[in-house]
């Protein structure tokens, strides 16, 4: 289906039918207009400039950063202002936020002088604060006034709001009182009081929170809008579900990467140029390289015992894989946990309790595994570990035991550490934690060797 509308497409555009293409794209959903966008990014400003202003507008909004840049660049001054100036706030303060110096200027002189202003208070949010994602477009009411006066109200102002699935009522200052469903509304007796319809179950947002913490409020509250507030109370716009969507998506993505040890991308894979893709991924390498030659120097430190007792040496790659898969598995799951609010800074003896006892349970798996393995190959003539293999193997079991809880226990505190301290999270990535379990898992791997095979190989 989608191969049939691109040649289509590419039939029209070779054609020059101009008319019947915007017909043709005019009569397609916008999502389908997207993938034609993504698919032949080269006639990207020629779908723009086709479409109804309106469906340009709503096509526009939902592509990625990148595209949308490039089409600013191209794109005729007068559809580039029609755009510009028919976008919802809260999408053009997130496509303002994003372009850089001359750029910026460019489409603020598009505007007029009140979305100019608009446009300008927004952006003196912080870039992660909910205050950058709302829109003050939307539908106020007064506590006093009859749900007759309400509905005229709806009906005259309600095709600018960004929604009137819900009303917000306010007091004469301008404070939030409560926000009411227009069902409740529809419903209600014409000469009914809108406070009377209220039941101060009231959530909303400080403008100053950040924008992770509004994608958990929605997450838990079933809404499609919430209101904004200031610290007085005062209602100064809401945010919708479209652009949380939008942010939970980039929160996710660049949480991901991190937590593959790279640095988050701000442009598609495939569009990002390889110098700055390798820049993103190298400092990340770097680190962890720098992290790993300590690893070197503990095994320089037990360089007699490694003499002493070559057979050692066998299961470094073994103990350290061990203890940085624990690592990063308890690190996934908490960054994980921590996300979606079912952890928090304040649970952490709980999780430390929790991987207590499953890293035991963990090591105690790994570490019979081990012991077997040692157990088989010396009794099967597969190998053999010399007279004293049934230490070697006690000093294996014992040393997955440790590395596997240790390992557990660093994944899953270092998030909450990095928290607590007011950094991501996310940071914390697997190969991080992997590479300082693997650093202490030396320590801990020799540590236990010298006390079991002290006097006997050591």
């Amino acid at each position: 289906m989608e191969e049939l509308l691109v040649d289509e497409i590419l039939q029209l555009l070779e054609n020059d039918s101009d008319r019947q293409l915007k017909t043709y794209l005019n009569e397609l959903n916008i999502s389908d207009v997207e993938h034609l966008i993504d698919e032949l990014p080269q006639h990207a400003v020629k779908f723009i400039e086709t479409l109804s202003i309106k469906r340009a507008v709503n096509v526009f909004r939902i592509l990625d950063f990148p595209t949308q840049e490039r089409i600013i660049k191209k794109l005729q001054n007068n559809k580039l202002t029609e755009i510009i100036r028919q976008l919802p706030p809260d999408d053009r303060t997130a496509l303002l936020g994003e372009l850089k110096g001359d750029a910026v200027k460019k489409l603020l002189s598009l505007l007029q002088d009140n979305d100019r202003k608009e446009a300008l208070n927004l952006l003196g949010y912080q870039e992660d604060s909910v205050g950058r994602l709302m829109t003050p477009d939307f539908i106020a009411v007064k506590i006093d006034w009859t749900v007759n006066r309400v509905l005229s109200h709806i009906r005259r102002y309600g095709k600018n709001s960004e929604t009137i699935d819900v009303v917000y009522v306010i007091d004469k200052d301008g404070v939030l009182l409560d926000d009411i469903r227009i069902r409740e509304i529809l419903l209600a007796d014409p000469e009914v009081k809108i406070g009377e319809l209220t039941d101060n179950r009231l959530i909303a947002l400080k403008v100053n929170d950040p924008q992770e913490e509004a994608i958990n409020v929605f997450r838990m509250n079933n809404r499609v809008a919430l209101p904004v507030i200031d610290d007085q109370n005062i209602l100064l716009g809401i945010v919708t579900i479209d652009d949380i969507l939008w942010i939970a998506h980039e929160e996710y993505t660049e949480d991901m990467h991190k937590i593959g040890g790279t640095e988050a991308l701000d442009e598609p894979y495939l569009d990002m140029p390889i110098l700055k893709l390798v820049k993103k991924r190298a400092s990340w390498l770097i680190v962890l390289f720098l992290g790993e030659m300590l690893t070197a120097t503990a095994m320089q430190h037990f360089e007699i015992e490694l003499e002493k007792a070559v057979v050692l040496s066998l299961f470094i790659p073994l103990i350290m894989s061990s203890g940085g898969n624990s690592g990063s598995q308890a690190s996934t799951l908490i960054i994980q946990a921590m996300a979606l609010g079912e952890v928090t800074i304040a649970a952490w003896w709980r999780v430390m309790r929790r991987e207590l006892i499953s890293g035991l349970l963990l090591g105690l798996i790994l570490g019979t595994i081990g012991f077997i393995r040692i157990s088989l190959w010396q009794n099967l003539d597969l190998y053999n570990y010399g007279t004293h293999w049934f230490l070697i193997a006690l000093t294996i079991f014992f040393t997955l035991i440790g590395i596997v809880l240790w390992g557990s226990l660093i994944g899953s505190m270092m998030p909450i550490i990095m928290k607590r301290l007011k950094l991501d999270p996310a940071t914390s990535s697997a190969p991080f934690v992997a590479t300082m379990v693997d650093v202490t898992g030396i320590v801990i791997y020799f540590s236990i060797a010298v006390l079991v095979l002290k006097g006997v190989l050591l």
